[in-house]
């Protein structure tokens, strides 16, 4: 990126037009012009004018005093002994070209201009000293009455340096135009200019006569002094109705010689000579150029240092094309820094701005309305031709901003963030941002070399809502927002509602638009036919950049939906998806909410994903975390330069435990994020359930803080009523726009009424959190510490494998074996088990089988389907060549995977082990409290009433000829999975004929049956 650099024209004024230099170089060729409309032909002079001319000379020779400038003026008699009085008829007589109304007086003013040209030596040095002194009082009566003719004849005498000779006269211009000096100084320098040679003299008589028609044809229109005088005033209201006028205001006083004036015919030929003199002497004249338009009157020094500073709320009130007030044109106003030229492009007209400074380019155009147009700007070694972004409406309606305004937006990334769209008939991206505590908030990119200071936004209104509408920005363009915070320093931040971004390390927001075409409208018909809690759900947890290191969400969707349909999950959950900077967080700490990572690829490749899994039957659940994010510098903390999603406390906005930040629950525009995020996958992605990360940290306002550092709830109670409410307002809004979608809360506590509808109140007065289903942490905690202790032990612990049934039907329960649990220093699954790789495996079988029968929805962590025996790393995921048959061991690990493939069969034709899952008749202890035996034995029902006998043994010793109690009314019990198995990679004992009940009560029933019982195993059992 180059700075810009101002170039000069090679001498040329940019005020002078084409049609100007024209007429300078057709009145050097041309003996005599045609006398305008408005001049008539003034008389021959006669001996009188001549006698006057006399008399003034003297006079005026001996009296150089202010009489110069006011004889300009002044049109009294010829004969006045005043001097004021005698340069008055001179001017008088220079200006009766259009004076035919005034009889004599013309005719002797005439003569006097005429004579002192065409005889005497004396006449001629006074016309000189007079048209000096007439020049200087010209030049100072524009500069009072047309504020257009002065800056042009301040810009004048600099270029009028460099074509002539450093003269007196040029010394005497310069100080008349530049310093307005008094009429005695000026009448000095005139003498001075007196003496100048004869060329000199001519040349100035010109631009007297140039001055004169000027004044004549504005005397001749309203016949007065005063009509002269407010005919000078109309070019600086930028009347452009007469040619002349035109011209005279577009022409600086230095550049009179090229005025459009027809001198008399008496005098044609003089004064053509004299012309041609000047041409001579002259610089080189610049080649003709395009029309330039009238530079617009200065923007407000307030608004330009706004837009400089990046802190004007509303560019499109002063950029862009807007009619002048007073109905004279149209305005525009270009901001591009860095820029060489801007010129506006309307149809088949072309003109250039004039370069204000610091990248503004302005300039009025005679034009009636506003046109479409376009612009072109010249940067160093190319030009751009785009649209002009601020010539655009919003592209926010009412209804958007009145519902981002309530928090109410359900649909916010289609309001906020990039979006590609044809706006107004032009095709372009709107982007959209929230920082109501912004100063300013400019667009940087890759499309501007990522400097925001030329592409500001606009504020809409009191919502913190910032808005511009960009021409030619399509899909792929890396963009972020350059805001101006409350002291006045800026930040780059990344768009909270980016749809896609760039891969980390790098944090840029990329425009996106899907194009994907869904094949899964039969899936997403039929996955509300059934309560989630009342149908099978088994769950296979994934971590999608570490299952398969190295593939891309199409490569992950050739394999992983296959995977797992072969293993009979009916459902995979990932680990999050949405971007987040440090991989090592596993995904929980995100800071892009609404864009799946780019580590795998775009959003439509992750949809394409999606989609396979639909396709081959498998639902798709996403872990979601909105308890907190990270601070990075270009995410979401202070993001507009103050705690924004944040919470404004700093004790309540800092997570003890991650050192992130925890979001503002009782803002509604951070609600309105994080709902419409949730609805978001699951609308945008067809997302069949979200399970919401860390709830508990979200629900109580001491959690992990110490006494001292959290302040009671209005009640003064240690519950965040506020999050409570956006938990309520999420799932409620969840479930009624996308029907069976599925939330799943990561709850650690005994929080009443997790999986209870937001509508129904619980014992402690809070109405239901309103989730489908509540992770069963104290089931894990429990039976895994269980699983931990030897057999010999577990006699001791019998109450941690029993003690969930006391609530199991508290809330709608998942069984989780999570990626929690088997991170660096808790071990893999098989690796907590005791005894010998023998006894490992079969402790892993059984308590697989016992976590299947038990109530609840099963979730398992990748690689505990094999029994892998490393802990789980993201960098290099499950350890795959485990089932490498040419790896000695593979017969174990992938008899552990057959036996999780034999339980998803098993358990997805057993509505008994899911259809009641929630209800407490459907499941019934047969013993619970054999400790000693280490066994457990319970029955399953569905609805029909038909069981399952489920029967674990955790100790390593065979039972032979076990005794259980068993209802009276089956005939007949057939073993229907035994994890002992050899194809398991078991002992194989197993009860493989049919076991009838016996007439014995037993366990408090009025039959029982006897059974081996394998060693450190579980058996299935259903009625034959």
């Amino acid at each position: 990126m180059t700075p810009r650099t101002t170039t000069s024209s090679s001498g040329s004024d940019p005020n002078v037009t084409a049609e100007d230099t024209t007429a300078h170089e057709e009145k050097a060729a041309v003996p005599k012009q045609a006398t305008p409309p408005e001049e008539t032909a003034a008389p021959r002079p006669t001996a009188a004018a001549e006698k006057a001319v006399a008399t003034a000379v003297a006079k005026e020779a001996t009296a150089q005093t202010a009489a110069a400038e006011t004889a300009i003026a002044e049109t009294a008699a010829a004969q006045t002994a005043a001097a004021e009085t005698a340069a008055a008829q001179t001017a008088a007589a220079e200006t009766a070209t259009a004076e035919t109304a005034t009889g004599k007086k013309a005719t002797a003013k005439k003569a006097v201009a005429k004579k002192a040209v065409a005889k005497k030596a004396v006449a001629k040095k006074a016309v000189a000293k007079k048209a000096a002194a007439k020049k200087t009082a010209v030049q100072t009566a524009a500069t009072k009455k047309a504020p257009a003719q002065t800056a042009a004849a301040k810009k004048a005498p600099a270029k009028k340096a460099t074509g002539e000779k450093a003269t007196g006269e040029t010394a005497v211009a310069k100080k008349a135009t530049a310093k307005k000096a008094t009429a005695k100084k000026a009448t000095a320098k005139k003498a001075t200019a007196k003496k100048a040679t004869a060329k000199k003299t001519v040349a100035k008589k010109a631009a007297a006569q140039t001055a004169a028609a000027k004044t004549a044809a504005a005397k001749e229109t309203t016949g007065s002094k005063k009509a002269t005088s407010a005919k000078k005033t109309a070019p600086a209201k930028k009347t452009t109705a007469a040619k002349k006028t035109t011209v005279a205001k577009k022409t600086p006083a230095a550049k009179a010689p090229a005025a459009k004036t027809t001198a008399p015919k008496a005098t044609a030929p003089k004064t053509t000579a004299a012309k041609k003199t000047v041409v001579k002497k002259a610089a080189p004249q610049p080649p003709v150029a395009p029309a330039v338009p009238a530079v617009s009157p200065a923007l407000d020094p307030v608004d330009r240092d706004r837009l400089l500073t990046g802190t004007h709320h509303d560019p499109h009130s002063v950029l862009g094309a807007h009619p002048a007030p007073d109905g004279g044109g149209v305005i525009f106003r270009v901001f591009r820094p860095y820029a060489l030229s801007v010129t506006v492009v309307a149809d088949d007209r072309r003109a250039e701005l004039h370069d204000d400074g610091d990248g503004f380019f302005s300039g009025l155009l005679p034009l009636t309305e506003v046109p479409e147009y376009r612009l072109s700007v010249a940067y160093e070694g190319t030009v751009l031709d785009t649209e002009d972004p601020y010539r655009f409406l919003p592209t926010l309606g009412d209804l958007d901003l009145h519902l981002i305004g309530e928090g109410r937006h359900e649909q916010l990334w289609r309001a906020l963030g990039a979006e590609p769209m044809t706006h107004q008939g032009v095709t372009g991206t709107r982007f959209t941002v929230w920082a109501p505590n912004a100063r300013g908030v400019s667009l940087a990119g890759g499309f501007n070399y990522w400097d925001g200071t030329g592409f500001p936004m606009r504020s809409l209104g009191g919502t913190g809502v910032w808005e511009i509408f960009v021409p030619g920005i399509g899909e792929g363009e890396l963009y972020k927002f350059e805001i101006t915070r409350p002291d006045g320093s800026k930040t780059l931040r990344a768009d909270p509602l980016a749809r896609r971004t760039q891969a980390p390390p790098d944090t840029s927001s990329i425009v996106h638009a899907s194009h994907y075409e869904w094949g899964d409208a039969a899936w997403l018909a039929r996955r509300g036919e059934i309560p989630v809690h009342e149908a099978p759900l088994s769950v296979y947890e994934v971590h999608l950049p570490s299952w398969r290191p190295g593939l891309t969400y199409r490569q992950l969707a050739d394999q992983l939906p296959a995977y797992v349909k072969d293993l009979g999950f009916t459902h995979v959950e990932l680990m999050p998806v949405a971007e987040h900077p440090f991989g090592g967080s596993w995904g929980y700490q995100v800071t892009g909410f609404y864009a799946p990572t780019a580590r795998l690829g775009t959003p439509d490749d992750f949809k394409y994903f999606v989609d396979a899994c639909h396709r081959a039957g498998i639902g798709v659940l996403m872990d979601w975390v909105p308890a907190h994010f990270p601070r990075d510098d270009w995410a979401l903390a202070e993001f507009d330069g103050r705690p924004l999603y944040e919470h404004e406390d700093p004790l309540r906005a800092a997570h003890p435990d991650w050192g992130t930040l925890e979001f503002d629950f009782g803002r509604k525009e951070v609600r309105n994020f994080l709902v419409a995020n949730a609805l978001y996958w699951c609308e945008e992605f067809h997302i069949d359930g979200l399970r919401v990360d860390a709830v508990a940290s979200m629900l109580y306002l001491d959690y992990s803080r110490e006494p001292g550092q959290w302040t009671p709830n209005e009640h003064g109670g240690r519950e965040n009523l506020d999050a409570v409410a956006f938990l309520q307002e999420m799932n409620a809004t969840v479930y009624r726009r996308n029907p069976g979608v599925v939330t799943i809360a990561e709850e650690s506590t005994a929080w009443d009424g997790v999986t209870r509808a937001t509508h129904h109140k619980g014992p402690s007065g809070f109405g239901g959190l309103g989730f489908g289903l509540k992770w069963n942490m104290g089931w894990m905690h429990d039976s895994l510490q269980y699983m931990a202790h030897e057999p010999i032990h577990r006699k001791y612990h019998h109450h941690e494998m029993t003690f969930s049934m006391v609530y199991a039907y508290s809330e709608n329960y998942v069984l989780p074996i999570s990626h929690d649990e088997v991170v660096h220093g808790k071990r893999s699954l098989v690796s907590k088990m005791p005894g010998d790789w023998w006894q490992q495996r079969a402790n892993h079988r059984a308590y697989l089988g016992f976590m299947w029968a038990h109530p609840g929805k099963q979730l398992l962590f990748m690689g505990q389907e094999f029994a892998q025996g490393a802990e789980w790393s993201e960098a290099h995921g499950p350890d795959w060549w485990l089932l490498d048959p040419e790896y000695g061991a593979e017969a174990d690990h992938r008899g552990v995977r057959d036996l999780v493939r034999d339980l998803n069969t098993v358990y997805r034709h057993t509505p008994a082990l899911w259809q009641r899952d929630t209800h407490p008749e459907g499941f019934q202890w047969i013993v619970g409290d054999a400790a000693d035996d280490n066994v457990l034995a319970f029955l399953r029902y569905d609805a029909t009433g038909t069981p399952l006998l489920a029967i674990s043994n955790f100790s390593p010793v065979v039972r032979h000829d076990y005794r259980v109690g068993v209802p009276d009314d089956i005939p007949a019990w057939h073993e229907t999975l035994n994890t002992d198995a050899t194809r398991y990679g078991g002992s194989d004992v197993t009860n493989p004929d049919p076991l009838k009940p016996e007439a014995m009560p037993w366990h408090g029933r009025p039959a029982s049956i006897r059974l081996t019982l394998p060693p450190l195993a579980t058996v299935w059992l259903r009625p034959s």
